[in-house]
């Protein structure tokens, strides 16, 4: 009896834990009878990647251009008569919630975090866009969506069909969400959700201060204004159809130049469209108009050497904490006998003002608003062009200093073309958002290999425990 009592005392709680290992088996197993067939897995997956890659595309390239995001926000609330409404700073909180949200929501379906909230509130966000863009297509508001910033432009039929897919996608998502296979256990979700949000709000903010890290527009760092200007030869070019309306004898009617009829008729008016459209250079809407309308344009862009132009397309909303800067570069060009302009869309008594509080001296240009906001994503900002090619762009908050310009400026580092690369730009932002999140991932499922590894090891044991105490009985 003794020996009894020994033996189910230290048998008891692996007794137990055998006992509660054995109840979890058919729970498994019947969780293995609800999983999806691989036809549905390889599905779920597919509509994962697709969705996930886009939103995290999508979301970053407008991150990295928050102002470009406001102004396409701007044009779709000019479209429907508010522009003037809703204050700038709350269209600039816009762009960086949307962006923000697109972003995080992609890396999220990619990683499989919190898988049926997030799949939710993919599906509502697919539904949201895809309404919006059937009314873009259906009433062309705008030209361009805005979907992908500068990075990719779609017509408004390609973004419907697109947002369609996705949509699908996102149902599909919805439907299965446990179908997509979890990169990192629930309880380290929370590392990748902060650090996620973290960095795309940090991106945006960084952006804004200084300017897009990748620079989609026509006039990006390295680009000669002139010759994106010009019509390649043999580009096909634009077709027109003229009609023309006639009349006699109290009766109207429409002709073209194929069937124009005899004296007899009265012209009325004529009316011309544009049937087949033709080559638009990457840069067709620039130019530099002084004083009495003297378009100075080619004069500008065509001349050997250094300019340096400021850009301010609304002086009237212009930063103004910075003008000594401004002010201490444009004594540096008169020194160096480097021409130096603004450029401006702003009407004579807004540069007035602005001339009355900088004490600015430098010429003032008239050049198109919307040009000027592509040029440069900084209200003012500083271009530096050598021989009409684009050298160097700086926002209002990162002018050169005093310590940059001493000497002829074709030795200092300023005056040279940068060295940064796009593949080096990639590379910095893999190093540092991918790769920590590739490492915890591999860190978490390292560790929950090992979880399984120790439970099967301790299992094992008990076994051979349990066989151990059978024999001895």
């Amino acid at each position: 009896m003794l020996q009894e009592d020994t033996t189910t005392g230290h048998g008891g709680p692996e007794r137990e834990e055998l006992s509660q290992t054995a109840s979890r088996e058919p729970a498994r197993q019947n969780g293995r009878a609800r999983e999806l067939g691989w036809g549905k897995r390889v599905i779920v997956n597919v509509c994962r990647l697709l969705l996930g890659l886009t939103f995290v595309f999508s979301g970053y390239v407008k991150a990295v251009d928050p102002l470009g995001t406001q102004y396409k926000i701007q044009d779709y609330l000019g479209a429907l008569g508010m522009v003037s409404v809703v204050p700038d700073t709350v269209t600039l909180a816009l762009s960086m919630i949307l962006s923000a949200l697109e972003f995080s929501l992609g890396i999220f379906i990619l990683f499989a975090i919190r898988r049926r909230r997030v799949s939710l509130l993919s599906l509502l966000f697919m539904a949201g866009m895809t309404i919006v863009t059937l009314w873009v297509a259906i009433a062309n508001p705008v030209s361009d969506c805005g979907c992908f910033g500068d990075a990719v432009k779609l017509t408004n039929t390609q973004t419907l069909v697109k947002n369609i897919v996705l949509l699908a996608c996102a149902a599909v998502l919805m439907k299965w969400p446990l179908g997509m296979y979890r990169f990192i256990s629930r309880s380290n979700q929370w590392i990748a959700i902060n650090f996620t949000i973290l960095f795309i709000f940090l991106t945006g903010f960084y952006c804004l201060y200084t300017l897009p890290i990748f620079d989609f527009r026509p006039y990006h760092v390295g680009v000669n204004i002139l010759k994106g200007m010009e019509i390649p030869p043999g580009a096909p070019q634009p077709q027109f159809e003229t009609t023309f309306i006639l009349e006699k004898n109290g009766r109207r009617e429409e002709f073209s130049l194929e069937n124009y009829p005899d004296s007899t008729w009265q012209f009325i008016d004529s009316k011309t469209v544009q049937t087949k459209a033709g080559y638009v250079p990457p840069i067709h809407d620039f130019s530099i108009m002084m004083g009495e309308g003297d378009d100075i344009t080619e004069e500008v862009l065509g001349k050997k050497g250094y300019t340096f132009l400021l850009i301010s397309p609304d002086l009237g909303k212009a930063d103004d904490s910075n003008f000594g800067d401004i002010d201490q570069i444009y004594e540096y060009a008169q020194q160096e006998k480097i021409p130096f302009y603004c450029l401006t869309a702003s009407s004579e008594k807004e540069i007035a003002h602005w001339e009355n509080i900088t004490g600015a001296e430098y010429p003032f240009c008239l050049t198109d608003e919307t040009t000027l906001k592509t040029v440069i994503r900084s209200n003012p900002g500083l271009l530096l062009l050598k021989d009409g090619t684009i050298i160097r762009k700086w926002s209002h908050n990162m002018l050169p200093g005093s310590d940059e310009l001493k000497g002829p400026i074709d030795r200092l580092p300023i005056g040279q073309m940068p060295r940064d690369s796009v593949a080096k730009t990639i590379t910095s932002v893999m190093l540092w958002f991918f790769l920590p999140l590739i490492l915890l991932t591999l860190a978490d499922r390292t560790w929950a290999w090992s979880k399984v590894v120790r439970r099967k090891t301790r299992l094992l044991s008990i076994r051979k425990q349990r066989r151990g105490m059978t024999e001895s009985e």
